[in-house]
């Protein structure tokens, strides 16, 4: 595909439909940690989270080479959807009564997937997805036997699903895979966006049945503003940073490079958007009371994990600066934590506060003014 018509792919209404039904399993997620905020629970969410955007970011390359505007295609993006949806109903009892539901409706999502890519994919992709389709198929069983099994044996069969998924990008050529910049990291983006919407709700969720007085009304205008500079963290304004960043890579390289930056990074970013969102949640909740250690903890982790994350990314695709942000992740361990542990208000201003110095200065570094809309643009690059 040549360089300029691969700058000009945009994401069709169906796949931020497919996206909307996606980001239900990060509500879901989400809900678990709530609930069980113990190891186990976190480790439920971490594994349950990383099968799940393994087989989100199997749908982002398909329809980065193949557009579903056909009948047929569309109605297998349907019932992809519809197998992430059974996914999302069986997350809360995933490790029990439901399995069998989550392994299921990932079996489905998983044969919708290679059907899809087989079919129309093109002969580079075919080549390649020929040794990635049966690892596909490999992991999809794991999972689906894991459901229906006990204990710790669906621990150990997903656990090996996880492994074959993170080992496949590195046992098949997916060189093969052609990307378009713009629309992969349109697509990623959204889906961001559309995530972050999750600690908003996570803030009428730690406000229901309490009376809005003084701090709990401030609190949860600090949760809003957490929000708001976590998309500008990633944001910064635009993606066309980013989108250039991943035309910059080789053609050759590009397809390692996305795996890297959307798949691994990303993972980050969403576990600690999980984890953030359940944190925001207690501090609302307790805004003008202390969280205990694993509350706290989940804030301040979910939010350095997502900064870890996000600097990892901009070091794959060499997007600078990254300094500010390594800082600030080792600041908000030690400063959100016990701040939360006070009070959820506290806790919340502190982190806001970290962010807001954190973007402060990097602008500065780079010679920007916070009040300088030069360098904003709209997500088609133009100025707004």
């Amino acid at each position: 595909m040549p360089a300029q018509e691969q700058s000009e792919t945009r994401v069709s209404q169906l796949e931020l439909f497919f996206d909307l039904v996606f980001v239900f399993t990060v509500t879901q997620l989400t809900a678990v940690l709530a609930e069980h905020l113990t190891w186990r629970g976190a480790a439920q969410v971490v594994l349950m989270l990383s099968l799940l955007m393994w087989m989100y970011g199997g749908y982002a390359w398909l329809t980065n080479l193949i557009s579903p505007n056909s009948s047929l295609r569309r109605g297998l993006m349907v019932i992809g959807m519809g197998g992430f949806l059974a996914i999302s109903l069986a997350i809360p009892d995933a490790f029990g009564a439901t399995g069998w539901a989550f392994g299921l409706g990932y079996f489905v999502v998983n044969i919708v997937h290679t059907g899809l890519f087989v079919a129309a994919g093109g002969a580079g992709p075919v080549r390649a997805f020929r040794s990635l389709g049966p690892l596909n198929l490999l992991s999809a069983t794991l999972i689906l036997v894991g459901g229906f099994t006990p204990g710790s044996w669906q621990w150990g069969l997903w656990i090996a699903a996880a492994v074959v998924q993170f080992a496949s990008p590195y046992l098949n050529p997916i060189g093969a895979f052609t990307i378009s910049p713009s629309h992969f990291v349109e697509r990623h983006g959204l889906l961001i966006v559309i995530a972050l919407g999750e600690s908003v709700v996570a803030i009428g969720l730690g406000a229901a049945g309490l009376e809005l007085g003084p701090v709990l009304l401030v609190t949860a205008l600090l949760g809003l503003a957490l929000a708001y500079l976590i998309w500008w963290v990633y944001f910064g304004g635009s993606n066309e940073t980013t989108e250039q960043a991943l035309i910059a890579v080789p053609a050759l390289d590009r397809a390692r490079a996305a795996i890297h930056a959307f798949g691994w990074a990303h993972l980050g970013m969403f576990l600690g958007i999980v984890a953030l969102a359940t944190g925001v949640e207690k501090a609302v909740a307790h805004a003008d009371g202390h969280l205990s250690v694993g509350e706290a903890a989940v804030l301040g982790a979910g939010l350095a994990v997502f900064l870890a994350s996000d600097v990892l990314f901009r070091l794959i695709l060499r997007i600078r600066p990254v300094l500010h942000r390594a800082i600030s992740v080792v600041v908000v361990l030690l400063a959100v934590i016990p701040a939360a542990m006070v009070s959820g208000a506290l806790g919340m201003g502190v982190a806001v506060v970290v962010l807001s110095v954190m973007l402060i200065f990097e602008d500065r570094a780079r010679g920007v003014a916070w009040s300088d809309t030069s360098h904003w643009t709209t997500p088609t690059g133009s100025r707004p």
